[in-house]
């Protein structure tokens, strides 16, 4: 995919049903088992190529700044392009397109995906088309925007279709697409979305418009339970991350203390300097960030922890997210889709419910 030198990340989500781990950590730089998700995407495209990412972000792009090391040393050099008003889906890849070299990715930032990128470059260049999106075929296509297809070319755009009334078109959109320039330039620049306005017009004006279906794991990382999902996706392999890499379902980082009497049970991953201390129960699926204290008789499953995490004596985690710094007391219970806001503190003996909120957010249960 030599050919193809830029790509364009769309990154400024508020992650409203991610808080409170959103108030103190964009949503595209919350970690995916133990890296920023955006580091983990940018390590993604440089196997694939890519010597260019532009970050389309919300007003302020200071959190956004360290990408740029990390990125430089896989030879990737990372652009920051600012939306001081919010623009939509596609107004802040509009503003940016004249400065791509030809063919260029647009991905999501919150989406996790294992797409064969060559082959979704390979097919566009052969069809000769000004868009190609990337497909997914869904069960229930009555919550997602359906693309109408004519062979792999397609025709409209149906949204929210009730199951079983479109026959034979079951495809929606991936949210990874290979674009020309000239498939935005015809747009002015300012609020513009892909799914309402680009690809309707390009299909109304008659430019080449096809849909790639694919068979790759995907997974929205947009809410608790799908963020998670997405952890489950990378410990069964289904979608390679640079953090999972050797053989075996257990994965630990350097200086990781295990006490014996401990019970590990993969696939899991344990991030470096991670203590773990008699007789405390962790996995399957669960993630433990850098530096995290994990005490006696603890009970962990399914739940990422971010760096730093402090888990009290007996406390029961089940399918839920702690953010970094946090210190969960003793005898804690955890439901599952529960959520744990960055340096937050959970008193002895609490028990937070199934989509419960610490610190308390209104904003998170809308």
């Amino acid at each position: 995919m030599t050919t193809v030198r830029d790509a364009m990340i769309v990154a400024g989500g508020q992650g409203t049903r991610l808080r409170p781990l959103t108030a103190t950590t964009p949503k595209p730089l919350l970690p995916l088992v133990g890296l920023p998700f955006l580091e983990g995407m940018i390590a993604r495209l440089a196997d694939a190529g890519i010597e260019r990412v532009w970050l389309v972000v919300g007003a302020d792009p200071a959190p956004f700044g360290p990408l740029r090391a990390a990125a430089a040393g896989r030879g990737v050099r990372v652009e920051v392009v600012p939306e001081p008003t919010p623009l939509d889906t596609a107004g802040g890849v509009r503003t940016a397109v004249e400065r791509v070299a030809g063919t260029f990715l647009v991905l999501n930032g919150d989406v996790l995906h294992g797409l064969d990128l060559a082959a979704l470059v390979n097919h566009h260049r052969v069809a000769g088309a000004a868009a190609t999106l990337s497909l997914i075929r869904v069960a229930d296509t009555s919550t997602f925007g359906v693309c109408v297809r004519d062979g792999d070319r397609i025709v409209d755009f149906v949204e929210k279709p009730p199951p079983g009334s479109l026959p034979g078109q079951d495809a929606v959109n991936a949210g990874t697409y290979v674009l020309e320039p000239d498939a935005l330039t015809r747009f002015p620049v300012g609020r513009l979305s892909f799914e309402r306005q680009v690809f309707p017009g390009l299909v109304a004006d008659g430019a080449v418009v096809h849909g790639v279906v694919s068979d790759a794991a995907w997974a929205d990382l947009g809410t608790p339970e799908r963020y998670l999902a997405g952890h489950r996706l990378v410990l069964d392999r289904a979608v390679a991350w640079p953090t999972v890499t050797g053989s075996g379902d257990r994965h630990l980082g350097v200086d990781v203390e295990v006490a014996p009497s401990a019970t590990l049970q993969g696939p899991i991953w344990l991030g470096d300097g991670v203590m773990v201390a008699a007789d405390a129960r962790l996995g399957p699926y669960t993630v433990v960030g850098a530096g995290s204290r994990i005490a006696a008789d603890a009970v962990l499953q399914g739940s990422v922890l971010h760096d730093r995490v402090s888990v009290g004596a007996g406390a029961v985690l089940e399918g839920t997210i702690v953010g970094a710094g946090s210190r969960l007391g003793a005898g804690v219970r955890l439901a599952s889709a529960s959520v744990i806001g960055a340096e937050a503190t959970v008193a002895a003996g609490v028990r937070v419910p199934r989509g419960g909120r610490v610190p308390d957010d209104a904003a998170a249960r809308s």
